[in-house]
């Protein structure tokens, strides 16, 4: 069920304190990347750039400067921390293509968010530890997976944002069968996140239509960006 469009390979870039991070687990951070600006310039060819404010995603304070400066030179999906349709309507303001909801999916909000930005606008994020979907930075489970609740959302947004936490900043691969489950749920947008490591699995993820989204692969030199931009496009 991938549908019409062809999936592409999003690069990440993650901001901690006005830095760009790599953080294993969505904890303990493993490198400090080069400017945001540089990294935007690297990503040159990308059809999109995938951002998370991880400040905002723990409640200290954000970046939005930055964010403004990326999302105003290219196409970019924007997370971390938006839990209200204010935040929301902020990030589509700054110039965000996309805005990706986690936490706040599974709250009384959500359906606020959606009709502040429009659903076409929304990328629920489906976090997966152990099997289930985890919130809260990953802090909390609620015991339900990311394939028993994906279908219903897919009317109140334009696509997924799908990581296999257990994987995530450790480069070890990724759950490739997981993610072939998910495909078949639905046609609408599927980005995998969360340990992918190699060409190949890439390959996989687009093959059966869906996005890739690279980190650690990328700031560690594991995955050659000339490369995945050429698997991009």
């Amino acid at each position: 069920m991938s549908g019409q469009r062809k999936a592409s390979v999003v690069p990440c870039i993650d901001i901690q304190g006005g830095e760009v991070v790599q953080l294993v687990q969505g904890r303990e951070r493993a490198l400090v990347g080069p400017d945001p600006l540089v990294m935007l310039q690297r990503f040159e060819g990308f059809p999109e750039v995938q951002v998370i404010d991880l400040d905002a995603a723990m409640g200290n304070g954000d970046n939005a400067e930055i964010i403004e400066m990326i999302a105003t030179r290219t196409v970019c999906r924007v997370g971390g921390g938006v839990r209200t349709p204010e935040h929301a309507r902020k990030l589509v303001d700054l110039g965000a293509h996309r805005v990706i909801i986690g936490t706040a999916a599974f709250g009384p909000d959500f359906s606020q968010i959606v009709d502040a930005v429009g659903k076409d606008r929304v990328m629920v994020a489906l976090d997966s530890k152990a099997g289930s979907v985890v919130i809260d930075g990953w802090a909390t489970s609620i015991n339900t997976s990311a394939e028993e609740l994906l279908p219903r959302f897919v009317d109140q947004c334009n696509g997924f944002l799908c990581t296999y936490v257990d994987k995530e900043g450790m480069m070890q691969g990724t759950d490739l069968a997981w993610f072939k489950r998910l495909r078949m749920l639905t046609s609408l947008p599927i980005t995998a996140a969360g340990g992918i490591t190699t060409l190949p699995e890439v390959s996989a993820l687009l093959d059966i239509g869906i996005d890739a989204a690279i980190g650690m692969a990328v700031y560690t030199g594991t995955l050659s960006l000339d490369q995945l931009r050429e698997l991009a496009v």
